[in-house]
């Protein structure tokens, strides 16, 4: 690892938000040039044992972001989505960071750039800091007490503060701006769209979806199928920094530490205005 990318010997563990939100955004950066490498390559995937695809790039990244995270916060413990994957135990506390160093293989294998890396922390069952880096295209949303977005090419660190845009969800407008899956479509999700004011709809890979609400150009993301913690708690940490919900099911914020299922979400549904949301998207 060279002296640029080179994770700091330091403890946040007990730094305030903003700070390990930048440490997290730090720590996805650093994965951004391998994901690369392995996305120029066009390197196939292998199937897992849920059925679902693994790369090199997976690998390849996870291992980065570990010792990151491993230098900057040695006590508190990492769950990372290949190391579960591969027979891992679930460790966390109070407080962990939870990994997915490639969110949306597919969007990766089918080379449309809708891939992003994932590390947040969670607190409590709360994901209270999170970066989510799409390193195709360059972009970085990463949030803690406030949300952010940054430009931030592949291979360099974090940009100047003076570089950030402060994100904002927005308050809902009559007719809304919804957001689906671009692979992972189910009769729920259809229904539920069909019961709201929609205006337009659009379609988009991994965990894009939730930063396009924090940045006030959607509404609302609903998703029945199944996901995995690790899919949605940095993306879920910036839309909360933005002023924005993630709800469960049964219209609580979605909780993370879910041990007992295996850390897998049952479905979720999140919104850009909390008003909106206390009352199922209906005024």
């Amino acid at each position: 690892m060279s002296r640029e990318t080179r994770p700091p010997e330091t403890d946040i563990a007990s730094q305030s938000r903003e700070a390990i939100a930048r440490a997290l955004a730090r720590a996805a950066l650093a994965a951004g040039p391998v994901v690369m490498e392995e996305y120029a390559r066009e390197t196939g995937a292998r199937s897992k044992a849920d059925g679902s695809p693994v790369t090199l790039a997976d690998e390849r990244a996870e291992k980065i972001i570990h010792e990151w995270l491993g230098r900057m916060a040695p006590s508190i413990p990492i769950v990372a989505e290949e190391a579960c994957a591969a027979g891992g135990a679930i460790d966390v506390g109070s407080r962990f960071f939870l990994v997915d160093p490639l969110d949306g293989t597919r969007e990766f294998l089918a080379k449309n750039g809708e891939f992003t890396i994932n590390v947040a922390l969670v607190d409590n069952g709360e994901p209270v800091a999170g970066a989510v880096y799409a390193p195709a295209s360059d972009r970085l949303w990463f949030g803690g007490e406030a949300a952010f977005f940054c430009v931030a090419p592949v291979g360099g660190d974090l940009p100047e503060e003076r570089h950030w845009r402060r994100l904002r969800s927005r308050a809902a407008p009559p007719r809304l701006v919804a957001l689906a899956s671009r692979s992972h479509g189910d009769p729920e999700t259809e229904a539920f769209l069909a019961a709201l004011p929609i205006a337009e709809r659009k379609s988009a890979g991994s965990s894009l979806k939730f930063c396009v609400i924090a940045e006030g150009e959607a509404d609302v993301y609903p998703r029945f199928a199944p996901t995995m913690e690790w899919d949605t708690a940095a993306a879920d940490a910036v839309l909360r920094a933005a002023g924005g919900v993630v709800l469960d099911l049964t219209g609580r914020p979605l909780g993370y530490g879910k041990v007992a299922a295996g850390l897998r979400n049952a479905g979720f549904v999140a919104w850009g205005d909390p008003n909106l949301a206390a009352h199922g998207g209906r005024r």
